[in-house]
């Protein structure tokens, strides 16, 4: 006598032990997925200089150069790009600082031509853009100084989180400034990445740009 085939439907609440294996499974899974993506995505890079990706500040200039063509960091997308505060007259920082910039251009060899530096004056009631593009000249041609009006300075400054102030001196126009003098260090896309300061060596800028220009072009 041939018994009739009954069909039961099982649900996996009546199987603790199935939906658990199923769970297992399923995360099992998820690991696989996030490791393969893992071993897929190239290591973050790793820099000596303080990154600051992601910052609020810096975000943005639009300031006249000393050929008198206004400038915006979208103007130098394909470079690294590194901004300084100073004044023409400075007696040691500024001349220090962009004496090591220059050296940093040299260091990076053929790379070096995708380096863009900029230097903002703090001091635009004496520097004159005849004067910034001499100041320039005396470290590298291709550095840019850009003048801010007096009435934009301070937004310019702020915006930078950068540190200004006037320093009377014996007559109105022999005063001094004292001044930040971190440098800003922005990607090929025109995002501030990193700020280095005041006395880090050339060699130690030099990789960290490159690290840059290697990590934008992988």
């Amino acid at each position: 006598m041939k018994l009739p085939f009954v069909k039961h439907s099982v649900s996996a609440s009546s199987k603790p032990g199935l939906q658990r294996r199923r769970c297992l499974v399923a995360g099992a899974l998820v690991l696989m997925s996030s490791l393969a993506v893992s071993a897929c995505s190239p290591p973050a890079p790793t820099f000596h200089s303080t990154d600051i990706t992601g910052a609020e500040f810096a975000k943005q200039l639009n300031l006249t150069d000393h050929n008198g063509i206004v400038r915006s960091l979208a103007d130098f997308r394909g470079k690294v790009t590194v901004v300084f505060f100073g004044f023409t007259q400075c007696p040691d920082v500024c001349p220090t600082s962009m004496s090591t910039l220059t050296e940093v251009k040299r260091l990076m060899g053929a790379q070096g031509d995708r380096l863009q530096v900029l230097f903002i004056t703090i001091d635009p009631e004496r520097d004159t853009q005849a004067l910034l593009k001499a100041y320039m000249a005396s470290f590298d041609p291709a550095f840019l100084a850009l003048r801010p009006e007096p009435s934009e300075l301070q937004a310019v400054a702020e915006s930078f989180k950068a540190y200004y102030k006037k320093v009377d001196g014996a007559t109105p126009t022999s005063y001094s400034m004292d001044h930040s003098a971190g440098k800003y260090i922005f990607d090929t896309e025109g995002r501030v990445r990193l700020f280095s300061s005041y006395g880090t060596e050339a060699q130690v800028i030099a990789q960290d740009l490159l690290t840059l220009l290697k990590a934008s072009s992988g």
